[in-house]
């Protein structure tokens, strides 16, 4: 079984994080992709994350109906720190001859050395899943020095470069400029349900 692991805050989750979803999906023929909401990153410390339950319905309702998507609540179930390294190592044991998939930027690729015990999270994960970032340019030769073995799990994913982030997102809400239709529409209506972000209406 071929499952991808696609971590984040989801603060909120908007269509830039579908499109790498489900071409991530498509182009590693996975069998599931897991939505993996992190209740609160440890290299986030001092910044303020919407309630969890608010984020749990958004990433529910961002995964909805679409086959194959899954919404995991392995780090919520878990106390903190969550680090990747102990995510992987939780779904190893849960999927012991799966073949793990992790999906992340090309900005967390290049600091990928600093993570939390990087060499056991390359060595426990088979491929890693990179979306490309236009002002991220990770020196591989440097990054396979410091990480052996890591340029041959490497898998670019070709997709189309959405210039969409979610603290962009929280700035409009917050000072009342469009962004609409920057998100999926069922997560647009919980932020405007629950005045989520300062919202000031009008949008």
């Amino acid at each position: 079984m071929r499952i991808g692991i696609f971590g984040g805050t989801f603060d909120p989750p908007h269509i830039g994080h579908q499109v790498l979803a489900i071409e991530t999906y498509h182009q590693l023929a996975l069998n599931k992709l897991l939505w993996v909401l992190t209740p609160s990153p440890p290299h986030k410390p001092n910044r303020t994350i919407t309630p969890l339950e608010y984020r749990v319905k958004m990433v529910q309702a961002t995964v909805g109906d679409e086959p194959g998507f899954e919404f995991s609540r392995v780090e919520i179930d878990r106390p903190p720190p969550h680090f990747a390294v102990d995510t992987v190592e939780n779904l190893r044991e849960q999927f012991p001859a799966g073949h793990l998939v992790y999906l992340l930027g090309e900005d967390s690729l290049r600091d990928l050395p600093l993570w939390r015990e990087a060499r056991k999270f390359v060595t426990m994960t088979d491929t890693l899943a990179v979306m490309p970032r236009p002002a991220a340019s990770p020196d591989l030769a440097v990054l396979e020095r410091d990480l052996p073995g890591l340029r041959e799990k490497l898998h670019f994913i070709d997709a189309p470069l959405l210039q969409i982030s979610s603290t962009d997102i929280r700035h409009r809400a917050k000072e009342g400029r469009p962004y609409r239709y920057l998100l999926p529409p069922a997560v647009y209506a919980i932020i405007r349900r629950y005045g989520l972000y300062g919202l000031r209406g009008g949008d």
